[in-house]
């Protein structure tokens, strides 16, 4: 028995050894699997986490990019002409203190770190500006470098500006050159302008006025019965109550005012107008084409009349001009390239007709009294056959008259008007392509102005002074005078912008409304223009082009200051490696 017993137990003894290592060999498995696993997991993790902060890399990029923009508006010049994204562009490498590494595409060119990153975040950027002179839109190819990981994305920039509005107004006075107001009201409402005595000619908005689309003013909006559809932003910001006066134009208390969008009108801050668009001279001049000028536009002088054709063509009449495109500042040379008219026959009374120049600034300058200016005249001389009266001789109050048909007949023009040697832009038509209209003195809007395609034309109207609807009047008395223009209704499809003065239309006092104005596009003006007044002139009717979000007409004036926004955020496959090498 005893041995009996001795046999089992070192038997068990026996069978006990394969076992342990058996479980030994199984533990030691599961042992090495959890540590491939946790191993596999945390490189997983520090990829994953690689891959995620190459993104917010690359979106730095584009920041860092966006800041150089709004220090210096000139910036857009600069990039990498050898980099394959910019292929199309017109682009240079900054020098000196100005050189950016985020410029460099080659394996052995290092890039920039990502200010304050903790991790080794980096980035790079390549630029395509091609569209810029067309459309004011730039766009930025940025990559992410973390570790071994790269990501790419592709932004489009926009300038900030005056055509983000409907309706934009710097002071919610009438113009003074056009009132009996003093000049010691041309400071806005909520620094003190209520306490000025005298009738500064504050302006409303009333029953009937409708406004679609975003408005901003640096004053303070005096509003009655009038709805706004859109967001509204005011530099007044009250300690309590509304964010408007809820005055008429005559200083009544009022009430009625619809806001589609809560919280209007909110508070924003002061936007800058530029002091000219003397830009859109520059726009003209051929000796800069490796200074911001690749692609001049086209310089008019004088009173000029302008007639927009659906089929893409423009006829120009323009008197006095003898060159079309200048060199020097102030001009001292000049040339008359064919794509802007034939001179002969710009200066005769069918004008030239021709294809509207592309993406491009059009110019009407005064005649100058400079000697050196190509396109001089002395005092005492004028084109040939050219009288400086209208219509059959028709004169205005000061005998004067532009030669080129204004005033019309019958129509009693105020003093200044139509001055012969002005450069004021008469201007209709149907719209077929994308151009920005300027003039240093006024435009006026003969007819309705209206695109052809809605979703491919873009106009941009600027006056260096007022903006006016033609609205020519028998005389000044609003109770025996009337309109001489037939039918009703005006429409303008554009981006309006007055530098100095104001958007209004001409005698709004005289004879029965003239129906509905639209205006399709943006309003920006200094002062605020009358439109209707007693009975006189039209209803508003503006509505926000939607597309002036995301594009703007050529060489559109910006704001003093601003800044790019990004309208479109897009990732692509990456440009580049990790080693630098591009894919």
């Amino acid at each position: 028995m005893i041995r009996f017993l001795r046999l089992r137990i070192g038997g068990e003894q026996g069978a006990a050894l394969p076992m342990v290592i058996g479980i030994t060999v199984v533990l030691g498995l599961l042992v090495t699997t959890a540590v491939a696993y946790a191993t596999g997991g945390f490189r997983q993790a520090a990829a994953t986490q690689q891959w995620s902060a190459s993104l917010a890399a690359a979106y730095a990029g584009v920041e860092d990019y966006q800041s150089r923009l709004s220090e210096d508006t000139s910036y857009v010049q600069y990039g990498n002409p050898t980099a394959p994204f910019s292929a199309t562009s017109d682009l240079r490498l900054p020098s000196g203190a100005n050189v950016n590494a985020a410029f460099n595409t080659l394996a052995s060119e290092p890039w920039v770190k990502v200010p304050g990153s903790a991790d080794d975040s980096y980035f790079r950027y390549e630029v395509d500006n091609s569209k810029y002179q067309s459309s004011g839109t730039i766009r930025v190819r940025s990559t992410g470098k973390v570790g071994t990981e790269t990501r790419s994305i592709v932004a489009d920039l926009r300038q900030s500006g005056f055509i983000d509005f409907l309706y934009f107004t710097d002071y919610e006075i009438m113009d003074p050159s056009f009132s009996s107001a003093s000049n010691n009201c041309v400071k806005y409402w909520w620094d003190g302008r209520s306490g000025i005595s005298g009738n500064c000619g504050e302006i409303a908005f009333s029953g009937g006025d409708t406004v679609d689309g975003p408005v901003h003013s640096n004053d303070t909006i005096r509003i009655c019965s009038a709805s706004f559809l859109g967001a509204v932003t005011t530099s007044y910001r009250p300690s309590s109550g509304v964010k408007y006066n809820p005055r008429d134009s005559n200083g009544n208390y009022c009430n009625g005012q619809y806001f589609d969008v809560p919280g209007s009108p909110s508070f924003s801050p002061v936007i800058g107008m530029p002091a000219t668009n003397s830009q859109h001279l520059r726009e003209t001049r051929s000796d800069l084409v490796t200074d911001g000028v690749p692609r001049p536009g086209c310089l008019y002088t004088g009173p000029t009349e302008i007639t927009l054709n659906s089929n893409g063509t423009i006829t120009v009449h323009s008197p006095w001009t003898k060159k079309t495109q200048i060199t020097g500042s102030p001009a001292t040379g000049g040339s008359a390239p064919s794509m802007c008219g034939t001179v002969s026959q710009l200066n005769g009374s069918s004008g030239a007709t021709f294809t509207l120049p592309p993406s491009n600034v059009i110019y009407v300058q005064n005649v100058p009294s400079v000697s050196g200016d190509p396109n001089y005249w002395a005092s005492n001389a004028r084109p040939s056959g050219l009288s400086c009266v209208g219509e059959r001789g028709r004169t205005d109050e000061n005998g004067n008259g532009n030669g080129i048909g204004y005033p019309i007949r019958n129509e009693n023009a105020p003093s200044g008007s139509y001055g012969c040697r002005n450069g004021d832009l008469f201007v209709k038509g149907t719209v077929s392509g994308q151009a920005t209209l300027s003039a240093e003195h006024y435009v006026y809007v003969t007819g309705d102005i209206v695109y052809k395609d809605s979703q491919e034309d873009v106009l941009g109207l600027v006056g260096n002074d007022a903006i006016w609807v033609w609205n020519p009047t028998t005389g000044s008395d609003r109770y025996r005078d009337n309109t001489l223009l037939g039918g009703s209704n005006r429409r303008i499809d554009a981006a309006v912008l007055s530098v100095g003065h104001t958007f209004a239309v001409q005698n709004p006092g005289i004879g029965s409304g003239r129906g509905t104005l639209t205006v399709n596009g943006a309003i920006a003006q200094k002062f605020r223009g009358i439109v209707r007044s007693g009975s006189g002139g039209y209803v508003k009717n503006y509505v926000y082009d939607v597309r002036l979000k995301y594009t703007a007409p050529p060489k559109f004036l910006s704001p003093v200051t601003t800044t790019y926004g990004v309208n479109v955020w897009i990732e692509v496959e990456p440009a580049f490696e990790a080693s630098g090498a591009a894919r």
